[in-house]
């Protein structure tokens, strides 16, 4: 039997105490101590106990909502919030001590300021704003209507999906699709199929092609990465778009011709033209948009003499275009799309560990990557990629960011002033890496935001959906194959 609430809530302090000591014991600490004043030689780096935090924030995302005795705890967003916390403050006592080994407690206080202003400063509030923009205009958006849930119907939806999720985000995307397509697919029995191909390309796949698409490129583009350098990554969007539909149309026709003859009679009697309601959402999404390319921090606004102020002004704006949408969209809009900041909400509170707690981790990486043997286009997108699978291909795509740019020796053309901290990416691997972390999220429920959202939208209208192991069956069958084939087509 599984611990109680209760004792779990005590493991939580005895474990943040427990980190605490070893904070004092850690070879790094020990290390900062001897070298008082000096800079942080390579061989001070983080020992591995202290990727534990950012480890523990993962397990509890994939595992916490799977744990009967701790579900019903988990879905209070303040216990997210308590449990990202202390496994950040954790991580800053790391980075407290270090520096304070070195030049006293000036220097320690520095260095969780660094960190700090690195990690929430320069990535998180950014990150969970864009989502918060994407998220809160696409829901003012509906598409009503019906059609019969013919296979060529459905892939129309997956298609738009897939072109939509590289415009208003995977989140948005999902969103403002998968109700219509459930509506359309009402009358059919098998449909769980149709929602797992939703979630490859409009969740995730479709998401390719520029920075709002999916959260990994958002990262990238904030640490240099030019806004339109992703649609050089349209071969892979396409390959995989079209090879997924194709294999969609053949499943699909199949199992429509094996649903029941009656269900098939009322579902060609429904005709009901689409119609787009919330148009003006749109124009607000277009906006979020200019502002993520043109208003970047310390650059000239495009055509004009006028420097972005370093901080926030693309934020202000966007959090501006999401307050209009939500001001301006009807309120019956928001209540048929059940529209609430639940999900936002989870993602910022989780968020905010996995910034702070992946410091340590890249550290790591950036010292002693080339000890791990992936220094290869392949590696990069096997191991970005599978790591995207099964904890987030956000923070997953930061750490082989870093990694790469560590290990860029000037083998491939690298990518113009696009530094890690250690080297300048180089353009192989990081469209390995990019095309690892965004189309493998799809491997599993847990690789990225939308999986799950989808999951619980069509559970909710009657869709009962493949368990965590069978949707990875799906992922296994559809998805592998056509990663191995990318694989001997870009990274061998």
């Amino acid at each position: 039997m599984f611990l109680s609430h209760s004792i779990f809530k005590r493991i939580i302090p005895a474990l943040s105490l427990a980190f605490l000591g070893l904070t004092l014991l850690a070879p790094g600490a020990a290390c900062a101590a001897e070298a008082a004043g000096a800079p942080v030689p390579p061989e001070c780096v983080p020992s591995l106990i202290w990727v534990f935090p950012f480890v523990l924030v993962l397990l509890a995302i994939a595992l916490m909502p799977q744990v009967p005795s701790f579900a019903e705890w988990w879905d209070q967003h303040h216990n997210k919030l308590i449990v990202s916390a202390i496994l950040s403050g954790i991580t800053c006592l790391y980075y407290g001590f270090r520096g304070y080994g070195f030049a006293g407690s000036e220097s320690g206080l520095a260095a969780v300021a660094g960190v700090l202003r690195h990690s929430i400063v320069g990535d998180y509030i950014p990150f969970v704003i864009l989502l918060f923009s994407l998220f809160s205009i696409s829901g003012g958006i509906r598409i009503t209507g019906n059609f019969p849930a013919r296979p060529a119907v459905n892939c129309v939806f997956m298609l738009a999906g897939a072109l939509l999720a590289s415009v208003i985000g995977t989140t948005g995307a999902s969103m403002l699709l998968i109700r219509p397509l459930l509506q359309v697919n009402r009358e059919r029995k098998h449909v769980k199929h149709t929602v797992v191909f939703f979630i490859f390309l409009a969740g995730n796949i479709g998401g390719l092609l520029l920075p709002v698409g999916d959260p990994p490129l958002f990262l990238g583009y904030l640490r240099g990465v030019p806004f339109l350098w992703t649609l050089t990554l349209w071969f892979p969007w396409v390959f995989m778009t079209l090879a997924l539909l194709a294999v969609y149309f053949v499943l699909d026709t199949w199992m429509y011709r094996h649903e029941e003859k009656k269900d098939l009679v009322l579902d060609e009697s429904k005709h009901i033209p689409l119609r787009l309601h919330g148009k003006r959402n749109a124009v607000y999404l277009g906006g979020v948009l200019l502002a993520v390319a043109f208003l970047v921090p310390g650059q000239p606004i495009p055509l004009t003499s006028i420097i972005v102020p370093p901080y926030f002004m693309r934020e202000i704006a966007m959090l501006v275009l999401a307050a209009l949408s939500l001001q301006t969209t009807p309120r019956h809009i928001h209540a048929e799309n059940h529209f609430n900041f639940s999900a936002i909400m989870e993602v910022a509170c989780l968020f905010l560990g996995i910034f702070v707690c992946m410091q340590a981790p890249i550290e790591i990486l950036k010292a002693r990557g080339a000890d791990l043997g992936i220094n290869s286009p392949l590696a990069y997108f096997w191991a970005s990629g599978m790591l995207s699978s099964v904890l987030d291909n956000a923070p997953t795509y930061v750490v082989f960011f870093e990694l790469a740019g560590a290990q860029a020796h000037g083998a491939y053309e690298t990518l113009a002033n696009v530094a890690t901290g250690t080297g300048h990416i180089a353009v192989r691997e990081l469209v390995a890496i990019s095309c690892g972390s965004v189309f493998m999220g799809a491997n599993t429920y847990i690789g990225n935001g939308p999986n799950f959202l989808v999951k619980s939208i069509a559970e909710h209208q009657g869709v009962k959906m493949p368990s965590f192991l069978g949707y990875m069956g799906y992922s296994f069958v559809f998805l592998i194959p056509l990663f191995v084939a990318l694989s001997v087509l870009l990274f061998v």
